[in-house]
Order: C-alpha cells, then sequence, then structure tokens
C-alpha cells in the first residue's frame, strides 16, 4: 500500500510538472505587434477596421469583386503583427479578418473560419490563408469547407495531400527565410493543388510577413517589412482577382 501510495504521488508529481512546463511554453516567448501594426488598426484611407475578441476585420470601402480572406497568424505571432499586411491587401479592395488564435497558435483554432463565414453571409468569395503555422492549419480547413475558393500559403504549406482537390493556391516564400523547413516544404510539393502560383520574393525573410520583430533563428532580410509586405499584399490581391475573373 505504502508503495502504491508514492508511485500515485510520484505521478501526480510528474504530470504536474508537465501541466506547468506546457503552460509556461504556452505563455510565453510569443511575438508581439510592433508599434507601426498597432497604428494600423485605425479606420481611415478606405479602410474599416473592427475587432471582437476573436477576429481583426479590415474592410474596403471598395470591395468590387465581393472578395475576403481569412489569415491565419503564425506560431506563437500576436494577430495584430498582420495589420500593415492585411490593410494593404484591403486597401486594395479585399476585405480582411485575422484571426485571433488561442495562445497565438492556430493548431488550436484551425476551425475558427468556419464562424468567420457564417456571420459574414454577403461575402461571395471566400479564400485562406497563413503564415508559417497558420497556412498549415488554413490548409487543413480548406480541405473541408467547399465556401472556399483558394489558399494563400506564406513560408508555408499543406500538410496532407490537395494536389486533386480542385482549390487554387497561391504560395509565397521569401529568398532569407530561414526559419521555414525547406526540406519539408520541398517535399510538401506534391501536396499543393495543381495549378499552384509559385513566386519567392528575392531579400525577403520569414519574419518580413509580418510586423513582430525578428524572429529567432530568421536570415538578416535585403529589403524592409514594409517592401515585402506590399510585394506580398500585390500578389495576393492580383492573385484573387484572376481566380475571381476565371
Amino acid at each position: 500500500m505504502r508503495k502504491q501510495r508514492i508511485l500515485k504521488i510520484v505521478i501526480l508529481v510528474v504530470v504536474a510538472a508537465l501541466l506547468c512546463a506546457v503552460f509556461i511554453y504556452l505563455s510565453t516567448g510569443n511575438y508581439g505587434a510592433s508599434g507601426a501594426a498597432k497604428d494600423a488598426l485605425t479606420s481611415g484611407g478606405g479602410v474599416t477596421v473592427t475587432q471582437t475578441d476573436q477576429t481583426i476585420a479590415l474592410i474596403p470601402d471598395q470591395n468590387e469583386g465581393n472578395n475576403a480572406l481569412i489569415f491565419y497568424p503564425g506560431g506563437k505571432v500576436d494577430a495584430e503583427a498582420y495589420a500593415l499586411l492585411a490593410r494593404d491587401i484591403a486597401a486594395q479592395g479585399v476585405s480582411c479578418f485575422i484571426v485571433k488564435m488561442p495562445f497565438d497558435l492556430a493548431v488550436f483554432g484551425s476551425g475558427s473560419a468556419k464562424g468567420v463565414i457564417d456571420q459574414n453571409p454577403g461575402i461571395e468569395n471566400w479564400y485562406i490563408g497563413g503564415h508559417s503555422l497558420g497556412g498549415v492549419m488554413a490548409a487543413n480547413y480548406a480541405a473541408k469547407d467547399g465556401r472556399i475558393k483558394g489558399i494563400v500559403f506564406l513560408a508555408s504549406y499543406p500538410n496532407s495531400d490537395l494536389s486533386a482537390s480542385g482549390l487554387k493556391a497561391i504560395s509565397l516564400t521569401a529568398s532569407e527565410d530561414q526559419v521555414l523547413n525547406w526540406d519539408k516544404y520541398n517535399e510538401a510539393l506534391v501536396n499543393f493543388p495543381a495549378d499552384t502560383l509559385y513566386q519567392e520574393i528575392d531579400g525577403g525573410n520569414h519574419s518580413g510577413f509580418g510586423s513582430y520583430g525578428h524572429q529567432n533563428g530568421d536570415g538578416e532580410a535585403l529589403i524592409s517589412n514594409k517592401v515585402q509586405q506590399q510585394i506580398a499584399a500585390d500578389a495576393i490581391v492580383d492573385w484573387i482577382a484572376a481566380q475571381s475573373n476565371a
């Protein structure tokens, strides 16, 4: 009996220690949004910004194509860090909804897009995408919801076979990215939708798709975040327009 009691105590201590370690990991080391990104959360310049506990919505005054992009942030990156990128997209006529993830990890909120779509029935053409881990989770959702027309991958890739899914896709990477696992990315090329558009941003890095500082282990960018995000926004908007006009 004494040995059993000691064993139970040991197990409880180990479980408690593991839970503490997980909690510490989930609640620390996150990348916060830059001041410039926070400033972009103010309405003006043809874009209306609204926030809820679940999303940041950037809605253009003019959206002739009735297009919208749901965006999943990268792992442990604050949703607000993508406000500048989203604003660049919205300013060109595409509504953007940045999803706020539990613990800033899209793996805990991969189904969040459903609520966004359900709450905005007036939008006709839905696209989903994300940065890094966010892109992986966005692709997983897109495979299950027929309302999604296409996927935007930023330094990301699908972890299941979407080659025959009928989905459209654009894959944007950066030449100086040292966070993306390039071996896994190259292995995943067979999983991308059949007619995916691929574009590498020369001089960009992993962190440059958002506005949260330099990510640990990343390469040094040869262009500014502003330039990288404008290139990305232009590519995304042009690609969405091409899908709508197809």
